[in-house]
C-alpha cells in the first residue's frame, strides 16, 4: 500500500504546470483538428488552385525542413557526432547565404506599384516555357512557386545547423551533460522576444503602415510602404530569432541528460511524422493539376464531376478545382489522423511521456514555422510573424516547465480559492488567445471574431469614392486585459504551490 501511494506521489504536478500543459494541448488540438484541415479544404475548393499549390509547397518546405533539422540533431548528439560539427557549420552558412540572396532577389527586384509581389512568384502570367495541360511552365499555373517561401526554409534550416553545430563543438570540450534548466541566456532571450512583440503590437495598433507611408513619403507611397514593412519585418524577425533561440537551447538542455530515452522518439517524430507529411504535401504540390485533369476523366458513377468542377470545359485543368465533396473527404482524412495522434498522445502520456513532450514541442514549432511560410504575401507577412513569434514563445515556456513537471512542489490542497484560480486562469488564457487570433486579416481564410483595424493614431488614407475605414483596437485591448488578469491569477496559483 505504501509503495502504491509513493508511486502516486511521483505522478503529481502543480496546477500551474498543469495549466501550461493544458494550454499547449488545447492550442495543438485547435490547430490540428480545426485550422489546418479547414485551410486545406478552403484552398482546394477555391475557383483557382493557385493558393492550394502555394500552401502545399509551404507545408512541404516546413515538414521537410523540420525533418532535416532533426536529422542534424541525431547526427550530432546520438550519442556523439557521426560527422564533424564544423561540417554543419559550413553547410549552414551556405544555406543562410543562399536563403538571403534568394529572399533579396525575390522581394527587392521587379517591384512596382502595379507589381507588388516583385519576383516572388513563378511562373508569371507571361511565362510560356514547355507548357503542358494549359500550364505556364510544364503543367504549373501562374504563382505555383513561391521563392520567398523557399528562402525562409533555407534560412531556418541553415540557422539551426549552425546553432546545433556550435553546441556540439562545445560538448566536445566540456563533458558536462546536466540539464542546466532555464539559464540567464534563455530568460533574456525570451524577455527580449516578448518585449519586442508587445512593443510592435502596440505600435501597429496605433499606427497603420499604409497611413504612415503616405504621411512620410507622399510622393512615393509604395516605396515608403515597402520600407516600413521591411523595418517591421526586421523587428519581428529579431523577436522570432530570440524566441527560437530560447526554445532550441532549452530543448537541448531538456534532452541532454536523457538522450538515450529521447533521441529515438525525436527521430520517430521526424522520420515517421514530418518526413512522411512533407512527402505527401510535396506530391500534392507537384501533381495537383495533373491529378485534377485525371480525376475529371473518371466516368464511373460520375466521380469526375462529383470530385472536380471546371468553369470551362475547353480549359481543363486550367479552369478546374476540387468540389466541396472532395474538400470534405480530404478534411475528414486529415482531421481523423490528427485526432488519432492526439488521442494516442493521451494514451501514451504515462507509458512514454518523453515522446509526448518532445513530439508536442516539435509540432508547435512546426505550426509556428508554417504560419509564416504559407503567408508570405506582401499584405499578410507581418501578422503571420506576430502569430509565429507568439507560438514559439508558447513552445519555449512549455520546455521550461517540462523539467520538473512531475515533481511534488507543495502540500497545499486546491480548496475553493484554488479552484477559482484554476478556472479563472484557464478562462483568461482562452479569451486572450481568442483575441490574439482575431488579429489576422487573411480573407477568405479567416473571419475576424473581435474587431481589429490598425491605425488608432495614424489611420489608413481614405480612398476617393469609398467610405473611410474606422480603426478598431478591440482585439489587442482584450489581449492586454486578459493577459494581465491571467498573469495575476497565475502568480497566486504558482505561489500557493497547489498540487494536482
Amino acid at each position: 500500500m505504501q509503495q502504491a501511494q509513493q508511486r502516486g506521489m511521483s505522478e503529481r504536478m502543480s496546477w500551474a504546470r498543469a495549466i501550461i500543459f493544458a494550454s499547449g494541448f488545447f492550442f495543438l488540438s485547435a490547430i490540428l483538428l480545426g485550422q489546418l484541415p479547414g485551410y486545406i479544404n478552403l484552398e482546394m475548393t477555391l475557383s483557382t488552385l493557385e493558393g492550394f499549390e502555394q500552401g502545399m509547397l509551404g507545408l512541404a518546405v516546413v515538414s521537410l525542413g523540420g525533418f532535416a533539422v532533426i536529422q542534424v540533431i541525431v547526427l550530432l548528439f546520438d550519442p556523439k557526432p557521426v560527422l564533424p560539427p564544423i561540417l554543419f557549420t559550413g553547410l549552414g552558412a551556405i544555406l543562410i547565404v543562399a536563403g538571403l540572396a534568394l529572399a533579396a532577389w525575390a522581394t527587392l527586384t521587379g517591384c512596382s506599384p502595379q507589381q507588388t509581389s516583385c519576383n516572388q512568384y513563378f511562373p508569371v502570367a507571361g511565362t510560356n516555357t514547355l507548357p503542358l495541360l494549359s500550364g505556364k511552365f510544364l503543367w504549373f499555373q501562374a504563382g505555383s512557386i513561391d521563392f520567398l517561401m523557399i528562402s525562409l526554409g533555407l534560412l531556418g534550416v541553415g540557422a539551426a545547423m549552425i546553432f546545433y553545430s556550435i553546441l556540439a563543438l562545445r560538448e566536445q570540450r566540456d563533458p558536462d551533460r546536466r540539464d542546466l534548466g532555464t539559464t540567464p541566456a534563455i530568460r533574456w532571450m525570451l524577455i527580449g522576444a516578448i518585449s519586442l512583440l508587445v512593443v510592435f503590437l502596440i505600435l501597429y495598433t496605433y499606427i497603420n503602415d499604409v497611413g504612415l507611408a503616405a504621411m512620410l513619403f507622399p510622393g512615393r507611397p509604395f516605396f515608403g510602404l515597402r520600407l516600413i514593412r521591411f523595418v517591421s519585418a526586421v523587428i519581428l524577425g529579431v523577436s522570432i530569432f530570440f524566441a527560437s533561440g530560447a526554445l532550441l537551447l532549452r530543448l537541448h538542455y531538456l534532452m541532454r541528460p536523457v538522450r538515450k530515452r529521447t533521441m529515438s522518439g525525436l527521430y520517430l517524430v521526424g522520420a515517421l511524422g514530418l518526413a512522411q507529411l512533407g512527402a505527401v504535401f510535396l506530391l500534392l504540390w507537384l501533381f495537383a493539376y495533373p491529378l485534377v485533369a485525371w480525376i475529371h476523366t473518371w466516368s464511373f458513377l460520375g466521380l469526375g464531376d462529383y470530385l472536380t468542377i471546371c468553369s470551362r470545359k475547353t480549359a481543363v485543368p486550367a479552369s478546374c478545382s476540387f468540389t466541396q465533396q472532395s474538400g470534405y473527404i480530404v478534411n475528414a482524412i486529415f482531421t481523423t489522423n490528427f485526432f488519432v495522434l492526439l488521442v494516442g498522445a493521451i494514451w501514451a502520456w504515462k507509458s512514454n511521456r518523453n515522446l509526448v513532450v518532445i513530439g508536442s514541442i516539435v509540432t508547435t514549432a512546426m505550426i509556428a514555422a508554417a504560419t509564416i511560410v504559407i503567408h508570405t504575401s506582401f499584405d499578410k507577412l507581418l501578422i503571420a510573424m506576430i502569430l509565429s513569434s507568439s507560438m514559439i514563445i508558447l513552445a519555449a515556456v512549455w520546455t521550461m516547465v517540462s523539467r520538473r513537471e512531475f515533481a511534488v512542489v507543495g502540500e497545499s490542497n486546491l480548496g475553493c480559492l484554488g479552484m477559482w484560480l484554476v478556472v479563472g486562469t484557464c478562462l483568461f488564457i482562452y479569451l486572450g488567445a481568442f483575441a490574439l487570433f482575431s488579429l489576422p486579416q487573411f480573407p477568405p481564410e479567416t473571419e475576424p471574431n473581435i474587431p481589429f483595424v490598425p491605425g488608432l493614431l495614424i489611420p489608413a488614407p481614405t480612398v476617393a469614392g469609398q467610405a473611410p475605414t474606422l480603426p478598431a483596437g478591440d482585439a489587442l485591448t482584450m489581449v492586454v486585459i486578459m493577459g494581465i488578469l491571467a498573469a495575476i491569477q497565475f502568480f497566486f496559483l504558482s505561489r500557493n504551490r497547489y498540487k494536482v
